[in-house]
This record gives C-alpha cells, sequence and structure tokens, in this order.
C-alpha cells in the first residue's frame, strides 16, 4: 500500500474519534513528521508514515530524536492497522 493510502485511512480513521490531523510541513526545516495530531483531550503528537516496509531516512530519524527529546511523542507508521492501534492508544478520554 501507498504511503498517501495509508496516511489517508490512519488520519480518516482519528477525525472519526475526533481527532484533529494536520499535514504538517515546516518551510526551511527538512525532515518534519507528515502530520501533526491533536486528541480530542489536547494531547499532541506526530506521525511519520511511510510506505509498507520502509523505514524513515537517517535525516527524519534525527528529526525524530530530536523531538523526543523535547519530550514530544513521534511514531513512525508503515501500515493502516499499526496506525489506528497508535491513535486508540493516544485516546485517554
Amino acid at each position: 500500500m501507498l504511503e498517501k493510502e495509508i496516511e489517508k485511512k490512519v488520519c480518516d480513521y482519528a477525525k472519526s474519534k475526533g481527532f484533529l490531523a494536520y499535514k504538517f510541513v515546516s518551510p526551511g526545516h527538512a525532515f518534519v513528521p507528515d502530520r501533526l495530531l491533536i486528541t480530542p483531550a489536547g494531547e499532541a503528537f506526530f506521525i511519520e508514515f511511510k510506505r509498507e516496509g520502509l523505514k524513515a531516512t537517517s535525516g527524519q530519524e534525527r528529526e525524530h530524536v530530536r523531538l523526543r527529546n523535547q519530550n514530544v511523542k513521534v511514531f513512525v507508521i508503515d501500515n493502516v492497522l499499526d496506525g489506528m492501534e497508535v491513535v486508540d492508544r493516544m485516546d485517554t478520554r
């Protein structure tokens, strides 16, 4: 399955549960994760979407470490079921 298809299905699922799912870009700053999701309880986290079986690039990994060092949750997702599981886990209502 293509990255954009995984991203759409997971974001549609998150939205159906009341999450906000923003496409995230940061001009002038490369390697930021694809999506910023905000739970109904107000907790924010990032998801980097990849095609099935692919991993984050070294530049993306560096950025994920930088974010995690600031206590920000970052997930790398390469399939719909894992993405839905993350959404369910982050739903702390």
